[in-house]
């Protein structure tokens, strides 16, 4: 075991210095989309900027703290903390105090603890242990349901609460899945369903079926290069179709133009399932199983669209979509955003004359929308100086995670940076348009303690592997 002296001699001082010039503008930044000309007081526990600098000196004591224990702590109680990061979500739905709608806090005082930041944190220790088991085939369909398990349950605890925001996050842990040996199909498939779910949104239902259709048989034909086959399972349920749509025609019997599809592709995928049998063209078979569960799935999005997000999250994604316009209502954060961050100009208006920041013009602006501030005042360069900051960042935590020699380091580490990753896509893609008000906060930069706390322990419990990366060999 290493001497603890030479501990401080091999952490990434470069990646540390990064966290505190992220600190020190987020800092400013809350600083200034609170103040007032009326309000001078720098240490005034009733203002947000006191508040910040209370927990950035409690997260400075944390990463003193994560770097001083021992690696061998980390590696024994990881799924200790796993677990205990699952019982603190269950018990926040019984004890947690109720936020906008939402249960997803203990309250204490005049401050909130989050734990849903915390079971971030949590994954990536349970994650990391079970990819470093013991000869564990890191390939294999078990091993990734596994995982997916325990990516799933603190998911689906974080969607009772309600917080679909949150509970997006966790897709993030793919990444480090994927560079351990998840098979690509099923990340293909990931990002396929989130291409399907959006456009079951913006398309009706019987061209999304119709469009399913052509590219399965599009997609067998690159398959198999067989273009006969495809002629003829394209040409089985237009026929269907050329029936029923005639006797709808003679016979006067008003069946709309869905009705008429879905019978026509449901009786010409039987008789395709029956040729293939007939045939023993099995491949058809997974053609026909992916285009019956696209189908399915296509379906099943109007239920998850209104059962598992709010009124209000429905909106925004709607918005985003120009499915409806409500520049005054849902759709207003986001207006204002945009609006704040297009007069900076390229070098800002100058810290603390925001007029947008000052107008209160933009709700929550110190926490989602922070960005929007330094848009506002420090304009697109120092947009643009926060983006490399964080460019830097997750650059220098993947690059460092590809050189650990345990698999626990290099997963927790991977998983880490992907977390990192999808905040600041996410958070500024909300600021600036790109993407619906989901509700997360920017790394380091947006008040707030849960998530400075548990984004500070990640990282510096990170830094702290890496540190040990030549004694650790599992």
């Amino acid at each position: 075991m290493p001497q603890r002296g030479k501990i401080w001699s091999k952490i990434d001082w470069l990646t540390a210095v990064i966290y505190l010039i992220l600190l020190i503008i987020g800092w400013l930044n809350v600083y200034a989309a609170v103040y007032t000309e009326s309000h001078h007081p720098l240490f005034d526990i009733s203002t947000r900027y006191t508040r910040q600098f209370l927990f950035i000196l409690l997260a400075l004591f944390l990463a003193f703290s994560a770097i001083l224990i021992e690696v061998n702590f980390y590696t024994f109680f990881a799924y200790v903390i796993y677990a205990f990061g699952i019982l603190a979500l269950a018990g926040v739905l019984v004890a947690g105090k109720e936020i906008n709608n939402a249960r997803s806090w203990y309250s204490f005082g005049w401050f909130n603890i989050q734990p849903s930041e915390f079971a971030k944190l949590a994954v990536c220790f349970g994650l990391a242990k079970f990819y470093s088991t013991f000869n564990l085939k890191t390939d294999t369909l078990r091993t990734t349901l596994i995982a997916g398990a325990l990516i799933i349950l603190p998911m689906l605890l974080i969607l009772m609460q309600p917080d679909t925001g949150s509970a997006i996050v966790f897709l993030a842990f793919l990444i480090p899945m994927y560079r351990e040996g998840m098979p690509p199909f099923i990340l293909i498939i990931g990002i396929l369903a989130g291409i399907l779910f959006f456009l079951a949104l913006i398309l009706d239902k019987l061209t999304i079926i119709l469009l399913l259709a052509v590219l399965s048989a599009a997609g067998y034909y690159l398959w198999q290069k067989k273009w006969k086959e495809v002629i003829v399972g394209l040409f089985i349920p237009a026929a269907f179709w050329f029936i029923v749509h005639l006797i709808d025609r003679i016979g006067h019997l008003g069946v709309s133009s869905f009705l008429q599809w879905t019978i026509s592709l449901v009786t010409g995928l039987f008789v395709i399932a029956f040729l293939a049998i007939r045939y023993r063209l099995k491949k058809v078979f997974v053609i026909l199983g992916i285009l019956v569960a696209s189908i399915s799935f296509t379906f099943s999005v109007e239920y998850v669209f209104d059962h598992f997000l709010n009124s209000y999250q429905k909106q925004r994604v709607r918005i985003m979509l120009n499915l409806e316009q409500d520049p005054q209502g849902v759709g207003y954060n986001q207006n204002q955003s945009k609006i704040a961050i297009g007069s900076g100009g390229f070098f800002g208006k100058g810290f603390l004359k925001g007029t947008q920041n000052k107008g209160e013009f933009v709700p929550e602006q110190s926490t989602d929308f922070i960005f929007c501030t330094i848009g506002e005042e420090w304009g697109f360069l120092g947009s643009l100086v926060v983006l490399v900051l964080y460019a830097l960042l997750i650059f220098r935590l993947f690059q460092m995670a590809e050189k650990q020699r345990s698999r626990f380091s290099r997963f927790f580490g991977y998983s880490v940076a992907s977390v990192f990753l999808l905040h600041v896509i996410v958070n500024i893609g909300m600021a600036i348009g790109l993407l619906p008000v989901i509700g997360i906060p920017l790394p380091f930069v947006s008040y707030g303690g849960s998530s400075l706390w548990a984004f500070t322990l990640m990282l510096f419990i990170f830094l702290r592997l890496d540190a040990s990366r030549l004694e650790m060999l599992r």
